[in-house]
């Protein structure tokens, strides 16, 4: 134990001089954490809209209106040209184009029926099915009005039809910050854990210390341990002020017990750790070592469900999904933070990163060999 001190103390040290190291375990995850969650999000706020009012009537125009109102949308042309909307939309300067056709209003009066053509840029098909949603729910929401209007219907009239209400559970105000935060600060947990426990070993190669360590009497599993105990004690710290942050500066929900999280992150690093660990003794030099960590960092990343469902990628992709960690691990925070989710509830993801974490660990040290 007294070893293990003098190697934590030492490693302590290290990193403190480090001036490359510093910067990337205080400061960067930080500003990733600020601009993350106001730049990744699926929410539509501003959508530029070309409208293309052929009709010119009463109708089309309280149409247009309603798009006008509305705080989501933004119409930056109006014209009567289709050559001049689709001009729009491949210069980028419109996400959507509504075209109202001539004799809409009387088509709608003789015929009880009229077209809308919508045009919607959908190189970004997530962006445009939403665009889609948006404009068709405001389009139909008219519609009903329209039909209660011209039937001559008493203003009470709905209330003899069904009613729908809705209520959204864990997220009631859809705040997409509330979703990207726990899975943001599951990132910069990772990003410490397998990048710096990565960098820190290779550059004992490096400056060829690891070589005077390996000639003294520390034994092995020492040598680990003191490596990579400090790096989890940090990303513990990184997690606890990371979560103060989002509290303070997003007011993201915390309804289950913190000690949930604490639990599973201990574990959870330990499969990091191991995974730095592996990705130092296949690597001599600290840009190897990035290389591939990046490489593993952005496989997670992408399949790990922070951007898009797990359950809407493909039969394939979900089961080699198990074996990426950070998608348990931000599985767990948002069932803890937003649904208030104890061991119970969680008990699947804990068994099974528990399994993986002395998998993981057992072949770090295995594959590790200190040459005395």
């Amino acid at each position: 134990m007294r070893t293990i001190l003098f190697i934590l103390r030492k490693e302590f040290l290290q990193i403190k001089r480090n001036r490359t190291m510093l910067p990337i375990i205080f400061f960067v995850p930080f500003v990733q954490l600020i601009i993350l969650v106001h730049a990744a999000t699926f929410e539509m706020k501003h959508i530029r809209m070309h409208i293309i009012d052929r009709d010119n009537s009463s109708v089309s125009r309280d149409i247009t209106g309603k798009f006008r109102g509305s705080p989501f949308y933004d119409i930056t042309n109006y014209s009567f040209s289709d050559k001049e909307g689709e001009e729009d939309l491949k210069k980028n300067k419109a996400d959507i184009v509504m075209i109202i056709p001539k004799h809409f209003e009387r088509n709608l009066k003789t015929e009880s029926s009229g077209k809308i053509q919508l045009v919607i840029n959908a190189i970004n098909a997530a962006s445009a099915g939403l665009t889609y949603a948006y404009t068709q729910s405001i389009i139909l929401k008219y519609n009903l009005d329209l039909v209660t209007e011209w039937a001559n219907l008493p203003s009470n009239v709905r209330t003899s039809s069904i009613s729908i209400t809705h209520s959204f559970w864990f997220n009631p105000e859809l705040n997409y910050k509330n979703y990207m935060v726990p899975g943001i600060l599951v990132l910069l947990v990772t990003l410490i854990g397998m990048f710096l426990t990565g960098m820190n070993i290779v550059r004992e190669k490096e400056i060829g210390t690891i070589e005077q360590i390996n000639i003294t009497p520390i034994k092995k599993h020492q040598f680990i341990i003191g490596k990579l105990l400090p790096f989890w004690i940090i990303a513990q710290f990184e997690l606890a002020f990371g979560l103060t942050l989002g509290k303070l500066l997003f007011n993201i929900p915390i309804l289950g017990n913190l000690g949930v999280v604490f639990t599973f992150s201990s574990i959870y690093l330990l499969v990091v750790l191991g995974l730095g660990l592996i990705i130092s003794t296949i690597n001599n030099t600290q840009q190897q070592s990035m290389f591939i960590s990046f490489f593993f960092m952005i496989v997670f990343i992408m399949m790990s469900g922070l951007f898009t469902p797990v359950e809407s990628m493909p039969v394939w992709a979900q089961k080699i999904n198990i074996i990426n960690p950070v998608a348990y691990f931000i599985k767990v925070m948002r069932m803890v933070l937003m649904k208030g989710s104890g061991f119970a509830d969680i008990k699947q993801q804990l068994i099974s990163i528990s399994v993986y974490a002395v998998v993981i660990l057992s072949f770090a040290v295995w594959r590790y060999r200190k040459v005395s």
